[in-house]
């Protein structure tokens, strides 16, 4: 018989109330990924013709990257890497994904490992990791879909947009939508701590403006550019209508927030290109020049993290780790996770550099950083041809100083070939743990295809050896 039974109850009670303050004590983790953003087309980044408050406003809140990178330069395999949190190359998803092709199924994602930490987890947005059943979002660690599932989207229809997997059938423009649909998932899940991945088309074309944003941009002659800017604009107010949610909730001190853009601007010939710029990186999204994988990059957690610049390289494989540290979870050796924890580096407990060196491999084209040296061979239509002959498809190999010559315009491989010959046989070792890419065939890639293609397209044989 129970003496106390209401000391028993109290005792209960207090017991259940730990739990759940234990379980909100734990960070909600936001990812948000912009599209084909250009490396200069951000006030942090000292753009003139585009307000972002908003964004401005979340890398003051936190720590800019000026070093910055994705693992490679075009969008989904960035995308895989991301949630994998290993090279995309490991997996053989080198290139853009179309017909039954996607992440495989192998690869576990950030969302299986924070589900099963008790986290709620969502995607909002742009998926391009596979549109076959098994590749969806819900098999994938996600409990929640809104949003296409390949490369490219209209901005003002419905058609292949989903909820889960059932059709909209009626929907304003694609990236106020994205942003409605954020802040309701954040609305539905404030008991718990939830893991949203945000994953806007902003400003991948096809280029699609609101009348009233464009209306904004009078002194834009460009209507390429005009487009581009309203397209930024309402990015960064959806992200402002976001972060303006988690103020009103009472959980901006306690999210991690991190943004990035996928790879960089398209700007080069063979590129559908969307008036995105660069400067002062040189080169293009689908090159291996920096234009190509350095990107906007912030990572902002109030509670923890002090606001301030980071200048050693880092890349996005590293906010998977974090987010993991973040979450409390102890990442496994099955996982076989190649990022970095970037917490202990921000709070200066860590001073080193996250990483050594930093990789990258794209069909013919490759590079490796270590430090401030850069070896590189990249796509050659990064160039304006001198003359009417054709340019072969990649370069040779060249060295470049990027704290020097952040643009790349300096080749130093004939004054420094021992320093080539150093980062040239360290790529080679870490290529040796790739695969061969399992579908696509780099230029010819299809980077636009919305699901349900043939998947039958072949394209050059890909030289995957360190020399051409």
């Amino acid at each position: 018989m129970l003496k106390n039974p209401t000391l028993i109850s109290l005792s209960a009670l207090a017991l259940i109330t730990g739990t759940a303050l234990a379980a909100r004590e734990k960070p909600n983790i936001l990812f948000i990924v912009g599209d084909d953003m250009g490396y200069a087309d951000v006030g942090f980044h000292g753009c003139k013709d585009i307000p972002t408050p908003n964004l401005d406003a979340l890398a003051a809140s936190g720590v800019n990257f000026t070093n910055g990178y994705v693992s490679g330069p075009y969008c989904s395999p960035t995308r895989a890497g991301l949630l994998t949190g290993r090279y995309q190359n490991r997996f053989g998803h080198e290139f853009n994904p179309s017909g039954a092709n996607g992440l495989p199924v192998s690869e576990s994602t950030l969302a299986d490992h924070l589900k099963t930490a008790g986290y709620a987890t969502g995607v909002v947005g742009k998926w391009h990791l596979g549109s076959t059943p098994a590749m969806q979002p819900q098999k994938r660690g996600f409990d929640e879909f809104f949003g296409f599932l390949g490369g490219a989207h209209s901005y003002f229809k419905s058609a292949l947009i989903l909820r889960g997997t059932e059709p909209v059938t009626e929907m304003d423009y694609t990236t106020d939508a994205f942003g409605r649909e954020a802040v309701n998932f954040i609305d539905r899940h404030q008991s718990e701590p939830w893991f949203l991945y945000l994953a806007f088309n902003a400003v991948h074309t096809p280029m699609d403006a609101t009348d009233d944003r464009l209306a904004k941009f009078p002194n834009i002659k460009d209507p390429q550019r005009k487009k581009y800017d309203a397209m930024m604009l309402a990015m960064d107010e959806a992200i402002g209508k976001v972060r303006q949610k988690l103020t009103t909730s009472g959980l901006e001190q306690d999210t991690l927030i991190i943004f990035i853009s996928d790879n960089g601007g398209p700007t080069m010939h063979g590129v559908t290109v969307n008036a995105s710029i660069n400067t002062p990186l040189r080169g293009s999204k689908r090159t291996t020049l920096e234009g190509g994988i350095r990107v906007p990059f912030i990572v902002s957690w109030p509670r923890q993290v002090k606001p301030g610049v980071f200048e050693k390289p880092a890349i996005q494989l590293d906010l998977h780790a974090t987010a993991l540290a973040a979450a409390g979870v102890t990442a496994k050796p099955e996982w076989k996770l190649e990022g970095v924890n970037l917490l202990p580096y921000l709070s200066g407990e860590n001073s080193t550099a996250p990483h050594d060196s930093l990789f990258w491999r794209f069909g013919d084209q490759m590079a490796i950083r270590s430090g401030d040296f850069k070896l590189v061979r990249y796509d050659l239509n990064a160039e304006t041809p001198t003359s009417g002959g054709r340019l072969q498809r990649t370069s040779p190999f060249k060295l470049y100083n990027l704290r020097e010559d952040i643009g790349e315009s300096k080749d130093l491989a004939a004054t420094q070939p021992e320093k080539v010959k150093e980062l040239q046989a360290a790529w080679d070792q870490w290529n040796a743990g790739n695969i061969a890419p399992k579908w696509g065939a780099g230029a010819s890639d299809n980077d636009g295809a919305e699901p349900g293609g043939s998947g039958k397209k072949k394209g050059k044989k890909l030289n995957l050896n360190s020399h051409p």
